[in-house]
């Protein structure tokens, strides 16, 4: 209705003038928002007057006979969210504008059947809302609902997802556009982003990234902020919540507008909160604090010349359970077993004491890119990126206020990107890429470091192309990276000496997908991966004791790369546009698979008593099913179920795979009341999550037995109401409703207390 309104609007109304002098132009472009590409025949509409026009073959537009002052223009396009967009019209002026397609979010019930597809790889997203009413989460305990996404967790406040298994190097983050670099190795060691930055945060669950340097082999995350709006007003959102569990607070504020000097955006993000709670008992020394800020600019030299710098910083405090450092063997033994930790008090701190970690992770961006043509543009990069990492101990006399790991990397990388959208429906994009990493261990520790020092640098290039055929959409592409690896690390033997080494890797990824639109209501996606992985630094030579996870690592120098082939079938049905369903299947074969396997044995050092892993490799499979089903029973009434189902085995020794996630099962059942007094969009929600039992899996493989299936069930509500210009939302949420205990396979808090209890979360958001 909206769409007919303003096409009756654009062509049935009267143009009408005043006696004004009118003679400015408004001379634009109309651009999708992912690819830069022009887009052809859009229309453009000014609210005050009634009149507009239409982009043509190449995208742009002129308007005429305009009036000095601010109008409003609505752009509108099949296939794409409408936008609104403020401009001031002093003189001949020109724009660009930038639309957002209507992609498929897997936890809305959206579905843009005339989109042509852009990928044929699985994938899954978070839209703007879901990530600011779930703002006290953090990206990894934010993405854990999607199916076929789990979470690997150290408390609540480390956590890292986990997407098909895999996780840590084998799954690329990407923080607007950059792959996302710092100390990741660790089970311990969260994604430094604050994902109140992003708009949208999406899954891509292939096997092949053939655009970005790393190791892919689970998949890529984005984390992706839109681009600063055309609005010549200071616009923005604030958010703020508060949750019962552990007393958290938390502040979002985002400000932007698009000066004609320079466009610019600023998000800042505070979070603090103390001692979290089990159904039973505090868990002392849970607590975080966080102080992040992102500012982003935006400048367009000419219709063709666009250019963007972004720079954010994460900073956080965490805590991390005191009852999981045990001084001797006799008392580790105890806690594997006991009920209720060490060191635990009957009250609430917002104290963080040691153990805890202190991270900063510093990004900044460059990017440039010329439009050759409509079809064509170059692009160039620069990213530069900060990682400091410090982890502080308990340890004798006032020793627990130096870090007993303290790390800095230094990465810098460069890319050149070309595109071309070819008439006959073929794209291509071609790039080369260059990556330097300068990781370094601070001598203020006093001991040994768990990872040695080295400088790394990677070179690589791809080529990725997409091809439309009537209902078939291929996309096919290969990428080939060279790494060479320069490593001083201190011997494993007495006397202690420095050991080098130098290491070069080459490894190859290539990627085939098809997507075809069988049926009007069935889409039907393969997609086969191939991709190769060389040992991480932490795979190679770690030795000594991983505070964080509470445990000790040795690494293996006779290390092999990682190759594996990844194979995903999807199959999305609608009927009648009320009844949805989504399945993919996926297996993945890896030869030299390296994994962290638990050993029999339990270790007395003079910082006290530690389970013992080391990194072992071997020929592995993992294998399973996403299932999404939506149906909506009226307009207002919908129910939503998902499943996910996935196996590890190591083929090589013939056992089952350590660490793989447990099945589960999750189900909603959302009402909206349209109308509540001068409110509006009455949302309310309740949500069941049943984890399975990890069955595969053999009692010599894990220190303590694997937990029991628990259930969670939860309630969620918000509601909406615009005040002049300003748009509030209250939104009000609780997890674990009913107070069960429980422990996750995947926390490795698990092995010393139960998971958290109830947790109530209320908040509002401005946007104005």
């Amino acid at each position: 209705m909206v769409i007919l309104s303003l096409f009756l609007s654009f062509y049935l109304i009267p143009v009408l003038t005043s006696a004004q002098n009118c003679t400015s132009t408004l001379v634009g472009s109309i651009k999708d928002a992912n690819t830069g590409i022009s887009m052809r025949y859009t229309n453009i509409l000014i609210k005050e007057f009634q009149k507009g026009a239409t982009s043509d073959s190449s995208g742009c537009f002129q308007i005429n006979d305009l009036c000095e002052g601010e109008i409003t223009l609505i752009v509108y396009q099949l296939g794409y969210l409408t936008d609104t967009f403020s401009v001031f019209i002093p003189q001949d002026t020109l724009v660009d504008f930038y639309l957002k397609d209507l992609t498929y979010n897997m936890n809305e019930v959206l579905v843009s059947k005339d989109k042509a597809p852009t990928s044929a790889q699985p994938s899954a997203s978070l839209s703007e809302e879901e990530i600011l009413q779930n703002a006290d989460k953090n990206l990894s305990n934010l993405l854990e609902n999607i199916v076929g996404v789990s979470t690997l967790k150290n408390g609540n406040g480390i956590s890292k997802p986990v997407v098909h298994g895999l996780s840590g190097n084998r799954l690329i983050v990407l923080n607007n556009g950059v792959v996302q670099s710092g100390q990741q190795w660790g089970n311990d060691h969260s994604p430094e982003i604050d994902p109140l930055v992003a708009n949208q945060i999406s899954v891509i669950k292939g096997a092949a990234a053939l655009e970005y340097q790393g190791s892919s082999l689970g998949g890529f995350i984005l984390v992706e902020p839109n681009n600063i709006n055309k609005s010549r007003k200071l616009n923005g959102r604030t958010n703020y919540y508060f949750e019962s569990n552990g007393f958290g607070h938390g502040l979002n504020l985002q400000l932007e507008m698009n000066h004609p000097l320079l466009a610019w955006k600023i998000t800042g993000t505070l979070k603090k909160s103390g001692d979290r709670h089990s159904p039973s008992y505090f868990l002392r020394n849970t607590g975080n604090q966080e102080a992040n800020i992102a500012i982003q600019l935006e400048k367009s030299f000419s219709d063709k010349w666009f250019t963007k710098l972004y720079f954010s910083s994460f900073n956080t405090e965490i805590g991390i359970l005191r009852g999981s450092h045990i001084g001797n063997l006799t008392d580790l033994r105890s806690a594997l077993v006991q009920e209720v930790p060490f060191f635990t008090k009957p009250y609430f701190s917002y104290a963080i004491e040691a153990p805890f970690q202190r991270v900063g992770h510093h990004l900044l961006k460059l990017n440039s890119r010329y439009y050759i043509n409509s079809n064509q543009y170059i692009d160039f990069t620069y990213a530069g990126q900060l990682n400091n990492r410090k982890e502080f101990d308990v340890r004798r006399g006032n020793a627990s206020e130096k870090p007993a790991l303290a790390l800095r990397q230094w990465t810098n990388a460069i890319e050149g990107k070309y595109f071309n959208a070819f008439d006959n429906g073929l794209t291509i994009k071609t790039g080369i890429q260059g990556r330097f990493i300068d990781n370094t261990n601070s001598p203020e520790t006093g001991v040994l470091p768990l990872i040695p020092d080295y400088f790394a640098y990677e070179v690589g290039a791809f080529v990725h192309l997409t091809k439309r055929y009537k209902k078939i959409f291929l996309d096919f592409g290969g990428r080939y990276d060279f790494m060479h690896q320069a490593v001083a690390a201190i011997s494993t033997y007495l006397p202690r000496e420095i050991v080098r080494y130098n290491n070069n890797f080459h490894n190859f990824s290539a990627l085939i997908g098809l997507n075809y639109q069988a049926l009007k209501t069935l889409k039907i996606a393969l997609n086969v991966g191939y991709a190769t992985r060389n040992p991480s630094i932490n795979e190679l030579y770690s030795n000594g004791l991983h505070q964080g996870v509470s445990g000790i690592e040795e690494g293996d120098v006779g290390l092999k790369i990682e190759q594996a082939l990844k194979t995903t079938l999807g199959i999305d049905w609608n009927f009648k546009k009320t009844f949805f369903i989504e399945a993919l299947f996926y297996h993945q074969w890896i030869n030299n698979y390296i994994y962290l396997n638990p050993q029999e044995e339990i270790r007395l050092t003079i910082r006290g008593a530690f389970p013992v892993y080391k990194y072992q490799q071997s020929l592995a499979q993992i294998y399973g099913l996403d299932l999404s089903a939506t149906y909506n029973i009226t307009k207002k009434l919908s129910i939503k179920a998902q499943y996910a189902y996935l196996r590890g085995d190591d083929l090589g020794n013939q056992i089952p795979l350590v660490y793989m996630p447990a099945n589960n099962l999750f189900a909603k059942v959302s009402y909206v009341f349209p109308k509540v007094g001068s409110f509006s969009n009455l949302a309310l929600e309740l949500h069941n999550k049943y984890v399975f039992r990890q069955n595969n899996l053999l009692s010599s493989q894990d220190f303590t037995p694997v937990p029991n299936a628990y259930n969670l069930l939860g309630l969620s509500c918000s509601i909406e109401r615009n005040i002049k210009n300003v748009h509030l939302k209250i939104y009000a949420r609780i997890d674990n409703l009913l107070n069960t205990k429980y422990r996750d396979y995947l926390n490795r808090q698990r092995y010393f207390a139960d998971a958290l209890g109830i947790n109530g979360t209320i908040g509002l958001s401005l946007t104005f």
